[in-house]
């Protein structure tokens, strides 16, 4: 068993990177206190950052993404520091980051307790992050261990295609991880269905956290939509919705307790098997359609 706190995070104007950090210090030791194992924060997180730069640069993305860079190494170790001394694993949602190419990777980190860190690139871009012309995608595909079991992060649009996803729950990956930002209720709606929909071809669990409120000064965290929630395969000995839990109104936490015992032996007596059916898909006679007429 494992409980995981997935936040519906109040986007607000830090005026330093102390203030920034004082605030994920309350909202993940307030997940602790909960018995929280795991505690996920949403995508575009290092955002809030721009906050802290003035009037010219917040309202500016380039501008924005140029001046957090500073705060990099600062965030790497603050994170770390704070898994640590709370003894939680923590997803602290993403970091706009240049590798050194004045090109950013939209990039979540993951720190353990024992201080180690690792990370997943976002693999597709929104139209929005298309068109801010210096977002590029990831280029690798990874799985990690979390305590016992294997996770992987599929941040926000990714959860919305089933192949990288199968290729990490093929890995291994019990647990898919979706940090997201969404501004509109139909942006809400595609990242909850692509989640409910891979925990049910994976037979996996999926926490995804969310942006909330309104942050007018921010071209990127303007308006902000959407639950944070935990998804498990609609089956026997599991949830008929999917919904292990869900923020509601002005929750800034969902818990849910994952029986990953529970999970693999639904298997067993499982109404359906998406996850070992998959292959059915890939027979030579169903995947192209072909035309028929009418005899």
């Amino acid at each position: 068993m494992m409980r995981v706190a997935v936040a519906k995070y109040a986007i607000g104007a830090p005026r330093t990177f102390a203030e920034f950090a004082d605030k994920q210090t309350q909202w993940l030791s307030e997940a602790r206190r909960s018995g929280a194992q795991l505690a996920v924060l949403p995508e575009y997180l290092s955002l809030e950052l721009g906050a802290t730069f003035g009037a010219a640069t917040q309202g500016d993305l380039h501008a924005s993404l140029v001046a957090t860079q500073a705060y990099h190494g600062a965030w790497l170790d603050f994170f770390a520091l704070l898994a640590r001394e709370l003894g939680l694993h923590i997803v602290a949602g993403s970091f706009l980051f240049d590798p050194g190419h004045g090109r950013y990777r939209n990039r979540s980190y993951a720190f353990a307790p024992d201080g180690g860190c690792l990370w997943q690139d976002k693999l597709q871009l929104t139209g929005f992050e298309k068109q801010a012309g210096v977002i590029e995608a990831g280029d690798a595909l990874k799985t990690f261990a979390l305590g016992e079991q294997r996770a992987g992060i599929a941040i926000c649009y990714d959860i919305e295609f089933p192949l990288p996803v199968r290729a990490q729950c093929e890995a291994g990956a019990r647990l898919l991880i979706a940090p997201s930002c969404t501004d509109t209720a139909a942006g809400a709606t595609r990242v909850r269905v692509g989640c409910l929909a891979r925990a049910l071809e994976n037979r996996c669990f999926v926490a995804q956290a969310v942006t909330a409120g309104e942050a007018l000064w921010s071209p990127a965290l303007d308006i902000n939509t959407g639950e944070a929630a935990v998804y498990a395969p609609m089956d026997v000995g599991l949830p008929a919705d999917g919904m292990l839990a869900q923020t509601r109104g002005g929750q800034r936490w969902a818990y849910a307790d994952m029986d990953f015992v529970a999970l693999e032996a639904s298997r067993a007596r499982a109404q359906v098997a998406n996850d070992r059916d998959w292959v059915g898909q890939l027979r030579p006679g169903v995947l192209r359609a072909q035309v028929d007429r009418f005899g």
